[in-house]
């Protein structure tokens, strides 16, 4: 009788992995089918618009761009060099050293001639103590604001405290923003007065050739755990955001690169900090799912989207120690960010947020890699043992590895199809064949350590985990800026 519930009982966990995984991947395909739709409607779009005649029309609002940098001495001065040769009519540049323990105020000081000067606050949020604003002698658009260690949101916080645009970028310090990239990403505010926040698209630095803080020449990586993740991303932007996006329903902005309407966010609290609102380790997903909540709480008609072409490259991990940390971070920030605005999951207050992308995110991406990696384990230990039947072995197969691997390769098509980044035909099938691969290994490791993630969490774990960086002289990668 035992025997029998616990064969009973495993029939049942295999149904529910097996709808898991139908469930997971077949909001990826009405995503990327979504997106495919929107891509195309968005590549005619660019075709008869020109930006720079829109940004002359309506008038270039000016922009800050807030860059909180700690321990960023391989990358700051590329990254702020990029920032300085942006195609735009005018923007700030602030750099918030959060208590480097490194040299990167020192090579800041070196490359920019900074000097010492005071600057009125804009805005109250609390921070850790400032130390020292600086200005650059040479570029008076570029400020350094050194204050003491308390973390990525904290220091977002001190930049929105002296920011006097009507609009912000956030960005992380080991980022490159292409020339246009401002331009691009602007261009929603200007033809919605209603957006509040957009979002730029992430590509993989590695392997690409960067001078002078510019990358010059696009290519793969020779990792190819840096290779995987070029496809990951490509997944993840193109057929992923640019779907949520055409449904109205951004729940993500990554904090690599993201703009901002400055009013709104300082009006919600600022970014979520110690100081604030609690910290987070996903202070970019938990100000976008807060932005929601605040408009909709206040009845103030707002717009959050993504714009697939304003790019941003940085620098991915090359090592599986330094990677795993990364997953088990973002899956904290994830977890953290859904958990403590709870009361939106199904509530008809929030609209398609509250019954469309927050049921999705908390369901199959939050408590999803529980679920998958526990029915590999348990569909690993059933073929061992000869208990799975020939049916749900087939069944298994198919949800779990064809329909992923098949939407990988639509992604890779989806870049094909549009922006083509990769014009090396060697580069392109390289990608298609990693699609065939990924999830034979590599979608399983990182399924175990978003489970890490997910049980940090419970844990109540704070920690950041880092990443050595190498620099932007990167695989095969020239950095002459140096």
């Amino acid at each position: 009788m035992t025997a029998r519930l616990a064969l009973i009982a495993l029939d049942v966990f295999n149904l529910v992995v097996l709808s898991y995984f139908v469930a997971l991947n077949s909001v990826y395909l009405f995503t990327s089918i979504v997106a495919f739709h929107a891509l195309k409607k968005y590549s005619r779009r660019l075709k008869s618009l020109d930006i720079r005649d829109l940004i002359a029309s309506a008038g270039a609002p000016p922009i800050t761009i807030i860059v909180p940098a700690f321990d960023e001495e391989m990358t700051c001065v590329d990254s702020t060099k990029s920032l300085l040769a942006l195609n735009y009519p005018q923007y700030e540049i602030v750099v918030v050293n959060d208590g480097s323990r490194d040299t990167t105020l020192q090579r800041l000081q070196e490359a920019f001639d900074l000097s010492p000067v005071a600057r009125l606050p804009t805005a109250e949020l609390p921070t850790a103590t400032i130390r020292r604003t600086y200005r650059s002698r040479q570029y008076p658009n570029l400020w350094v604001v050194d204050k003491e260690n308390g973390g990525k949101a904290d220091s977002l916080n001190a930049g929105l405290n002296v920011c006097a645009t009507p609009y912000f970028c956030a960005m992380d310090a080991d980022t490159l923003l292409e020339r246009e990239a401002l331009t691009r990403i602007v261009r929603p505010f200007l033809e919605d007065e209603k957006t509040v926040a957009a979002g730029g698209i992430i590509r993989i630095v590695n392997g690409c050739t960067v001078r002078s803080g510019v990358v010059t020449e696009v290519r793969l990586g020779k990792s190819y755990l840096a290779r995987l993740q070029v496809l990951e991303y490509l997944r993840a932007f193109l057929a992923g955001r640019m779907g949520w996006s055409a449904l109205d329903a951004t729940l993500i902005i990554s904090g690599a690169f993201g703009l901002f309407r400055r009013a709104t966010v300082v009006e919600a609290g600022g970014f979520a900090s110690a100081a604030t609102s609690g910290r987070t380790v996903g202070e970019d997903m938990e100000l976008v799912v807060r932005l929601h909540r605040h408009c909709r709480e206040n009845k103030i008609p707002y717009r959050i989207t993504f714009i697939p072409d304003p790019v941003a490259w940085t620098e991915c991990p090359e090592r599986f120690a330094a990677l795993g940390r990364q997953r088990d971070r973002w899956q904290r920030g994830l977890a953290e960010s859904l958990t403590r605005h709870m009361r939106m999951l199904f509530n008809p207050r929030y609209g398609r947020i509250g019954f469309l992308a927050y049921p999705h995110f908390f369901l199959l991406e939050m408590f999803g890699p529980v679920v998958e990696f526990t029915g590999y384990v348990v569909f690993a230990l059933t073929v061992f043992l000869g208990l799975a039947s020939p049916l749900y072995v087939i069944a298994f197969f198919m949800v779990a590895f064809v329909f992923g691997t098949a939407l990988s390769i639509a992604a890779v098509g989806l870049e094909e199809l549009t922006f083509r980044r990769y014009p090396r035909f060697s580069d392109l099938t390289r990608l298609f064949g990693l699609a065939m691969l990924e999830h034979f290994g590599f979608r399983q490791l990182l399924t175990y350590w978003r489970v890490r993630g997910v049980i940090s969490s419970w844990r109540r774990g704070k920690g950041w985990g880092e990443m050595r960086r190498r620099g932007f002289a990167v695989e095969g990668g020239v950095n002459s800026g140096s």
